[in-house]
């Protein structure tokens, strides 16, 4: 029988006890799970703003010889709306940005130095989000191709050998790229231009790198001599046969060519060839490897550059020559462009960064074009700034990037996995049309990187792809994963050598044995070995709790085991040969020879994914689509928890931000149905503001409510509120249901569902969607509109539920067709009927005017008006040019089940309601309990998601023995724990069970 840890949750928040089945303790916690947006978001504010500025500093006039500018600290100020207003306002969440600027008068030497405003920048909130015209929205992070040097090699269909091509892709500038022929000539070309010969290259960028006379690159012996190491197939000389089809000599006739194969219109001379070089290659303006494209390249030629070295150097291009020549020979192994190693991310803040560069450099066009032709001594750097182009950069990434997206808010986990997204899309990307199947495909590389379930099942598959949960993204933008080290070896005086055993004898100096091979390690004997000379002493291996993050690039060259191996009390490998990962290859290994240990199972996973229980027993393709469906279930009016979880609920709805908990221990003091206020013991008294029936991006209803009375102590971590998708502080994204599996008059043919009337009755499948309707009261060349409640033509019985200014009261039901704001406009003059003389005449002027334009509920829908805001120009409300007023009325409608709704479990088990039926007509249980919802048997066994079989069971007992069990991915209940536990529920049933005798009388068992 199995043993499972059974623990309470929190106080007063969920009456049942949860029943663990992870066997595999957690060492870390689940880091923060949109911590890559917030921190990506502060490295801009904090460093990469202040880089784009320092790039930009100095700018001079076009000589050079009258003004300079320099950009000098910088600071946000305060939004001028908080983030709730700007959400009710239609505004942009954003601050000032204010720069120093000074500017040097080179004649005088006068410095003039004023603090300029460089436009509102769009702030990022406490959830990752950013709030533009009133919308939320989130910037999806994008994994593209990292700067650096890719080797690879192409079967040649002539000689039948494998040749080397090179790519030398930098951060900003030209491309370069080598190729070598089937008559080894080794050519590359700059920018997609001509191919040029190599050495062709090498020569012309002798000077301009200053390299010393010992070392010119310009003459045949000295090129030969340079690549004389590697060059060695006696039947296959590079550098020699490529200088044989080289036409020119000198660096000089070099620099000509290589100017007439880039420019081939133009008239070549020394000087202009020596410009286009130098900007091709020595400009940082024009060529930065960046950061990251020096460690990449660093990393892959083997050698020690400064980080800081962002332009090419002459090494680079012979250290990348040799490199293919090593290749062309058979030595080396080229590069997998699809390993993770060779792909990074851009996260938010350097997204940012490359627009604002955009704007800041036609900024600098327009100072430089100003310093021309002003006076130096009436300049100053508020009339040479124009901060025009900056600010439209800014609003056209945020409105019109296609990784600047709507965000998804239908629910909690939705708005997760937004943020936690991951898109080789958008500009410097990858195009869906041209992606082929290699760039899609799951790659080893990926493992504890990016999920390889969750992705969309469209055009974009593979394309798009989502964090796995504990990964995190560098500085350089590369994906690392969290293992646990595994010990095989510790210094002779450390202390963690208590309780260890040995794994070879230990002898001192003298050669005497101090102690042999097997023994266990005791604090005597620790304390005679730290007496020894410093050394290491090999143990038997063990697995600690030093966790290391590892790039994919370091993952390769060690063995990982799994999270799932077992362990004794001291965290020793209990078998004897292990199942380990080395790069791609699965292998077994002895534990003298393991790392790494995974950290945890569900490291492999995302969120979405790691919410799907028995997700081991699900095939790939239904555990996808049960993951993306998860993002698309209607937040209900009763949330409630599910009764097999995963452990991951409480994470989700933490990080997600719709549940509040506890940051201390305290007192409620104040509880309403807006705020909260709790007192903590640290004497900090805090307000929780809560949403009430707000309307999400995608019309569903956002509705946080108090789930702890006034007065109540509460601990640290203890949920306060929950919101329309969370239940005690946890996701809730469905409801429980007794499901049963059968055929039924073959309406649940083709996977559809047949649910009770009783389920439709409870509300269990009930929604509140809202929907925003705005009307304008606007100038008119015939006059202003008006807001009023006298409407031509129209009775009172249509007017009830207006006010006296003819807009709508909150909490009327209205139907398709009602007036929610009364509004006239002014009619022009037309030719008069005699209707309308008639009219005029008994009423004068005024039934000519105007004509009805209020604003109506559009056809099909219905509801309770929820929420009314009026915007006036007399109230100083920011409202487009000529617009007085504006009025925004939302309408909640709760919508019941209903047959056409799809439905789905966790598993991928999908279908659409065929039928709701009476509870009297439903199949029932033998003891007349009818079912909730039936399922086809037929959609389980050719679909091979098993898991949500055994969900069910699992879930029978439970709902039977008043538990909720936790049955982490990889790591939960097998099939034999269910058994035990459908055991358990068979016993209690028993209990009460009357028993036949052998005399025929009957006696109750117990």
């Amino acid at each position: 029988m199995t043993t499972a840890r059974v623990f309470a949750q929190d106080r007063d928040s969920v009456s049942q006890l949860l029943k663990s089945y992870s066997r595999i303790p957690e060492v870390i916690q689940v880091p923060n799970l949109i911590r890559v947006q917030l921190d990506s978001y502060y490295w801009f504010q904090q460093h990469g703003l202040r880089e784009l500025l320092d790039e930009l500093s100095p700018i001079q006039d076009f000589t050079g010889s009258r003004l300079e500018m320099r950009f000098g600290d910088y600071e946000f100020g305060q939004p001028k709306y908080c983030e709730a207003e700007c959400r009710e306002r239609d505004m942009t969440y954003a601050a000032p940005l204010r720069v120093n600027v000074q500017l040097v008068v080179k004649e005088s030497g006068e410095v003039k130095e004023q603090e300029i405003f460089m436009g509102d920048f769009p702030l990022m909130t406490d959830k990752g989000t950013f709030i533009v015209n009133g919308a939320e929205r989130v910037v999806v992070s994008q994994l593209v191709r990292s700067p650096g040097v890719y080797l690879t090699l192409e079967r040649d269909a002539t000689s039948g050998r494998d040749l080397c091509y090179a790519k030398l892709i930098p951060n900003r500038g030209a491309w370069l790229e080598f190729e070598t022929s089937n008559k080894d000539i080794i050519s590359v070309k700059v920018d997609r231009k001509r191919k040029i010969p190599i050495t062709t290259l090498l020569r012309a960028i002798d000077e301009d790198a200053g390299i010393k006379d010992e070392q010119q690159l310009g003459t045949n012996e000295r090129l030969l001599a340079m690549f004389k190491a590697v060059d060695t197939d006696p039947d296959h000389r590079y550098i020699q046969a490529t200088l044989e089809r080289e036409p020119s000599q000198s660096r000089e006739e070099a620099l000509l060519e290589f100017y007439r194969r880039l420019r081939p219109g133009d008239p070549p001379t020394l000087e202009n060839a020596r410009s286009l070089l130098t900007t091709l290659f020595f400009n940082p303006r024009r060529y930065d490897l960046g950061k990251v494209g020096r460690y990449k390249l660093n990393r892959r030629l083997g050698y020690k550059k400064a980080l800081d070295t962002h332009i090419l150097v002459p090494q680079d291009l012979v250290a990348i020559i040799r490199e293919i020549i090593r290749l062309n020979n058979g030595q080396g192994q080229p590069d997998d462009i699809d390993h993770l190693g060779n792909r990074r991310v851009r996260a938010v803040g350097e997204l940012i960064q490359n627009q604002f560069r955009i704007g800041l450099l036609r900024m600098e066009r327009v100072i430089r074009e100003r310093m021309t032709i002003t006076d130096p001594e009436s300049a100053t750097p508020s009339a040479l700034i124009n901060i025009r182009p900056v600010v439209a950069s800014v609003k056209e990434f945020f409105g019109g990037s296609q990784l600047s997206q709507f965000m998804d808010q239908t629910n909690p986990l939705a708005e997760l996995t937004h943020k936690r997204r991951l898109s080789a899309l958008g500009p410097g990307g990858l195009s869906r049309d041209r992606a082929g199947f290699d760039v899609r495909d799951v790659h080893h590389s990926h493992y504890g990187r990016i999920c390889p379930i969750e992705t969309p099942e469209g055009p974009n598959i593979g394309l798009i792809g989502s964090l796995a949960t504990y990964a995190r993204v560098n500085e350089y933008g590369l994906i690392e994963t969290p293992y646990r080290k595994v010990v095989r070896e510790l210094a002779n005086d450390s202390p963690d050598l208590v309780g260890r055993f040995l794994r070879q004898d230990v002898s001192n100096e003298k050669g005497k044995v101090v102690a042999s091979a097997g023994t266990e390690v005791s604090s005597k004997l620790a304390a005679q070995l730290a007496k020894l000379p410093p050394a290491t002493i090999p143990i038997r291996p063990f697995v600690s709790d030093q966790v290391l993050y590892l790039l994919a690039d370091d993952e390769e060259h060690y063995v990982v085991a799994q999270a799932n191996e077992p362990l004794d009390e001291s965290n020793h490998f209990l078998g004897s040969k292990l199942e380990a990962r080395f790069g791609s290859r699965f292998i077994t290994a002895a534990p003298e020879q393991v790392d790494f240990m995974d950290l945890s199972p569900k490291q492999i996973v995302s969120v979405a994914t790691s919410l799907i229980p028995f997700l081991e027993h699900d095939d790939a393709n239904r555990a996808l689509m049960g993951s993306n469906m998860q993002r698309q279930a209607v937040p209900l009016v009763r949330p409630e928890v599910p009764l097999v979880a995963t452990g991951m609920e409480r994470q989700a709805a933490i990080d997600s931000g719709q549940a509040v908990f506890a940051e201390d221990d305290g007192v409620v003091v104040n509880c309403t149905a807006r705020h909260i206020r709790v007192q903590y013991d640290s004497g900090e008294e805090k307000t929780y503001e809560l949403a009430k029936f707000v309307r999400s991006n995608q019309g569903t209803c956002v509705n946080q409510r108090s789930i702890v009375p006034k007065g109540q102590r509460v601990e640290k971590g203890q949920p306060l509120v929950d919101s329309s998708s969370t239940a005690q502080g946890e996701l809730a994204l469905g409801q429980t249901l007794l499901c049963a599996f059968m055929s039924w008059e073959g309406y649940n043919f083709e996977d559809a569902i047949i649910i009770s009337q009783a389920v439709s009755r409870d509300d269990k499948f009930t929604s509140i969607h809202v929907e925003k309707h705005e009307v304008e009261a606007r100038d008119t060349k015939l006059g202003p509109e008006e807001i009023t409640r006298d409407i031509p033509n129209v009775g009172e019985e249509s007017l009830r539920n207006l006010d006296e200014e003819g807009i709508i009261r909150i909490g009327a039901e209205v139907q398709a067709g009602d007036i929610l704001v009364g509004k006239i406009t002014p009619k022009g003059e037309t030719e008069l009927t005699a209707e309308e003389k008639l009219l005029r005449a008994i009423f004068g002027e005024k039934a000519r005017e105007v004509k009805d334009t209020s604003l109506r509920v559009p056809h099909g829908e219905r509801g309770k008006v929820i929420d009314v805001k009026v915007f006036s120009r007399g109230s100083h409300d920011e409202l487009p040019p000529g617009v007085n007023r504006m009025v925004r009325v939302c309408i909640g409608q709760r919508r019941k089940v209903a047959e056409g709704d799809k439905m789905a479990g966790r598993h991928g088990n999908k279908g659409v309601i065929a039928r709701i039926l009476p509870a009297e007509d439903m199949p029932y249980l033998a003891d007349g309990t009818p079912v909730d919802i039936i399922l086809n048997p037929i959609g389980v066994p050719s679909r091979m998601n098993v898991g949500q079989v055994l969900e069910t069971h699992l879930g029978w007992a439970a709902r039977l023995l008043g538990f909720r069990a936790l049955s982490p991915v990889f790591d939960g209940g097998n099939p034999l724990t269910i058994e035990d536990a459908l055991a358990r529920v068979w016993i209690a049933e028993q209990a009460d069970a009357v028993l036949p005798q052998p005399n025929g009388q009957e006696n109750e068992a117990g």
